[in-house]
Parts: C-alpha cells; structure tokens; sequence
C-alpha cells in the first residue's frame, strides 16, 4: 500500500510544471547554447547532487556549457571568507557572466544562502531559473524568471520531480537534435 501510494504521488508531481514550462526551459537552454553562454546550476545538499547530475548530462548529451558549485574546498572558502549564507553568491558573482543562466534548486525554497544567490544571480544580469517545493510562496519561487515548483513537502518527492523535470528537458534537446 505504502509504494502505491508514494508512487501515485510521485506520478501526480511529475505534471505540476506545464509542457509550455517545460518547453520553455528547453528554449533557454538552446539559446544559451546558441549565444556561447553557459548554465550554472546550484543547490545544497539532495539539490547539489541533482545540479552535479544535471550539469554533466546538459554538457555531454545536450552540447549545454554547464557548471555546478560543488567542490568542498569552493564551498568552505567561500563561506568562510563572505559567510555560509552568502557563499553561493558570491560563486555566482565569480563564476557568472552576463547572459548566463543560473538553475537555483531548493526543495523548501526558504534556504538564506539560496535566496541571497537568486537575489545575486539577477543583480548581475543572470536569468534565473528557479525549482522548489513545499509552501507555494516560498522566497525562492518568486524570484525567478522561469519558476517550476513541485506541490509537495515531501524532500524526496520534491528532489526527485525536480531531477525528473530536468533530465526531460536534456532528453527532449538530444532527442529533437535540438
């Protein structure tokens, strides 16, 4: 009864973002392609492990530059010198130039360090991709230019949707030779 239900659930998130969502996630990423830029995808914890999958895959299948902040030694030096809520801003203030893209995952969408990148990401004229879950009006969801959240509280729900979405949208690129 359990996995029935969970994978009912699961089935159910799968269609809280729209196909015109989706497609429009595809439109972004073929135009940072086009354009020479590159996507920068960011989270903590299960959200990091997603934008590490994520960026490999977009880079080698998709021929989408993509990067991803997850080496121990950037995270810990740059919490150390600018604080922990602020470390991944200012990763996108090294790392991200104009015209990039920046995919911010958060399962709660409530996470300072998140919401001060997003916040930084537009500042210095990213466009900002956001994912999230739990509340509807988390800080995170409203600070995107394109916002896909997953109605749901549940983590492993929430990350597995959010991972679900983005392979998709790397599939559909390499299967349209898009």
């Amino acid at each position: 009864m359990f996995f029935s239900l969970y994978f009912d659930e699961l089935s159910a998130r799968l269609h809280d973002a729209s196909a015109d969502q989706l497609s429009e996630l595809c439109q972004i990423f073929i135009g940072v392609r086009e354009k020479g830029r590159k996507v920068i995808l960011v989270g903590n914890g299960g959200s990091a492990a997603i934008a590490s999958h994520v960026a490999v895959d977009l880079t080698k299948t998709a021929r989408v530059r993509a990067i991803n902040f997850n080496e121990a030694d950037l995270i810990t030096c740059f919490g150390n010198d600018y604080g922990y809520e602020n470390w991944m801003a200012k990763a996108l203030e090294f790392y991200g130039d104009s015209g990039d893209v920046a995919v911010i995952i958060s399962s709660s969408g409530q996470s300072q360090n998140v919401v001060i990148g997003a916040n930084a990401a537009r500042d210095i004229g990213l466009h900002v991709v956001t994912l999230s879950g739990f509340r509807a009006n988390n800080p995170l969801r409203m600070l995107g230019d394109l916002n896909l959240w997953v109605n749901s509280e549940s983590y492993n729900v929430v990350e597995t949707t959010h991972q679900s979405w983005l392979l998709a949208v790397i599939d559909r690129l390499v299967e349209t030779g898009q």
